[in-house]
């Protein structure tokens, strides 16, 4: 009788956990993601320190920062790296919440599957929970207008209270309001507003307070020969997405030359050819010269004799902003300049900003593109102050998008989660149990708002609960003050979107969590590289190309 061929399904190494250890495992590895961000929630949340693998250091108490430098190795915990950043792009706040909510709808979903309900019955529960959250939010949502300028910088305040900026929120609130306002465009009735207007650029020196709007763009280069001008009024700009440079050729050529006089020939006609270029871009009546790739020191001498200030090695992203702003189009060939494409600003300077130079073009044609010209002692400060009004920006964009807001401090989570418990009465069977554990899921919000501030977060619940029974509805976490009070009064305003996303993403996120039952992992390549013979390894090659 022939020997047994034993039969292999996964490769040797392979990892496999199933069923209940599964779920369990992935559960911890989120309450532990979920544990590290809590402390950092609200305005008396607490900072991480993140140092890279270069040792670079961030300091910060932002969620999607904190995310995106904790270098995770989980799936798992890269899942929720995922819903960070999909609500970072999605509203711009709110990244912190999403985390520890999802970490918590887990956390409650495992005291479930240890009762044996099973997780479909949980996703269930907490689906039609979610659907009933954001109804309530529809409900409690205080309607907005956008020409209502105070409301809008108590919202953008409301987002900087938990920064490092939180001194100057009030500074910073207003250019932030402006600036959005600036760019807002009505259309068909609807506001948008096209973040990508507004450019920030930062520099450290002087202080927070000396942040400023530029109208227009402001280009971190300074201009290439000394021999320009500095100032340009009147600036017609020509936008070169093509070097000022003669071109090197693919292929190797030789040329030979005997006599000196070849050689001056030689070089006389690249300068000719560098000239005619300088002098298709003046004949088109450029005074501004702006590229993105690079200008020849020849070309840079031409450039200057003109009188014309010219600006190299631009980003393209710039470059574009520039073209919003001053309605120019971006020229790749030279040779097909002409007047209709430059671009129209009042005003090209360059100006000392700290140490180094910075181009400023300003008073263009078109409003809509401008600059937050961003300042602070360090650099550590003008990094935070950068992301504080990145987020500030978002959430009153979010407000001219869907012109509703709630107050904060907790107040909207415990309205939805007394809701949610009167709803969750009126289900059958298991399903009820899944939407009030999602009910004691949305409270670690105000709970942990109250635990950061130093107070017993199930006191400052009871608390709460019995505040939002009497309807007292906007009563939350006063952090500064350590009591509970009416946050609608305090001006602590969110926009109603933000708080929508984070029920949904975390949900989505719980849900896709709660599904997998089965974790199969590779074996990782590095264990396999030492201590093996080439004739091993080269076998190992053959078959891993057949099974793969």
């Amino acid at each position: 009788m022939a020997a047994e061929i034993p039969v292999i399904i996964l490769r040797e190494g392979t990892q496999r956990t199933r069923g209940r250890d599964a779920q369990l495992n992935n559960i911890m590895v989120a309450k532990v993601i979920a544990e590290a961000m809590r402390s950092s929630l609200g305005p008396r949340g607490m900072d991480k320190m993140l140092v890279d693998s270069f040792g670079d250091v961030t300091i910060t108490s932002d969620g999607a920062t904190i995310l995106k430098e904790m270098e995770v190795e989980h799936p798992v915990a890269k899942m929720l790296v995922e819903v960070a950043k999909a609500q970072d792009a999605e509203v711009g706040d709110g990244t912190t919440t999403v985390v520890v909510l999802a970490g918590e709808l887990l956390a409650k979903a495992e005291e479930l599957i240890e009762k044996e309900v099973h997780p479909s019955i949980i996703i269930d529960g907490y689906k039609k929970a979610a659907v009933k959250a954001l109804e309530v939010y529809d409900q409690i949502a205080v309607p907005v207008s956008v020409e209502d300028k105070e409301t809008l910088k108590k919202i953008a305040k409301t987002s900087m209270s938990a920064k490092v900026v939180s001194e100057d929120a009030d500074y910073l609130a207003e250019i932030v309001v402006d600036a959005i306002l600036r760019v807002a465009e009505q259309v068909n009735g609807k506001w948008t507003v096209d973040l990508d207007n507004i450019k920030l650029e930062k520099k450290e020196g002087q202080s927070i307070r000396d942040t400023s709007i530029i109208d227009g763009v402001v280009l971190d280069k300074e201009v290439v020969h000394p021999g320009m001008p500095k100032i340009v009024h009147d600036a017609k700009i020509a936008l070169l997405d093509a070097p000022l440079e003669i071109e090197k050729t693919e292929f190797d050529a030789k040329l030979h030359i005997e006599t000196p006089e070849q050689m001056k020939a030689f070089m006389e006609q690249e300068e000719q050819m560098l000239k005619e270029m300088v002098d298709k871009i003046a004949a088109a009546g450029a005074n501004v010269v702006i590229c993105q790739k690079g200008i020849d020191d020849v070309a840079q001498h031409f450039l200057a004799r003109k009188g014309i200030l010219a600006v190299r090695r631009v980003k393209r992203s710039d470059i574009e902003k520039v073209a919003r702003a001053t309605g120019a189009r971006i020229i790749t060939r030279i040779e097909e300049i002409s007047e209709k494409d430059l671009g129209r600003a009042k005003l090209v300077e360059e100006r000392r900003v700290g140490e180094d130079k910075m181009v400023f073009i300003e008073g263009c044609e078109n409003p809509k593109a401008i600059t937050i010209l961003i300042r602070g002692g360090t650099k550590r400060l003008v990094d935070e102050a950068e992301r504080s009004i990145k987020d500030a920006l978002n959430v009153v964009k979010d407000v001219l998008v869907e012109p509703k807001i709630v107050a904060g401090g907790g107040a909207p989570e415990i309205e939805i989660s007394l809701a949610l418990r009167d709803y969750a009465k009126t289900l059958p069977g298991k399903e009820q149990l899944a939407v009030e554990k999602f009910a004691e899921a949305v409270e670690i919000v105000p709970a942990q708002l109250a635990e950061n501030a130093g107070l017993d977060p199930i006191e400052a619940l009871v608390n709460l609960r019995a505040k939002h029974k009497e309807g007292q509805r906007w009563a939350g976490i006063n952090v500064f003050e350590g009591k509970i009070d009416d946050m609608y009064k305090l001006n602590v305003l969110e926009p109603v979107l933000v708080k929508k996303q984070a029920i949904k993403s975390a949900v989505e996120a719980a849900a896709m969590i709660l599904r997998i039952d089965d974790i199969i992992a590779a074996s990782r390549l590095e264990e396999k590289k030492g201590g093996k013979g080439k004739e091993e390894k080269e076998e190992e090659e053959e078959t891993s190309t057949s099974t793969d």
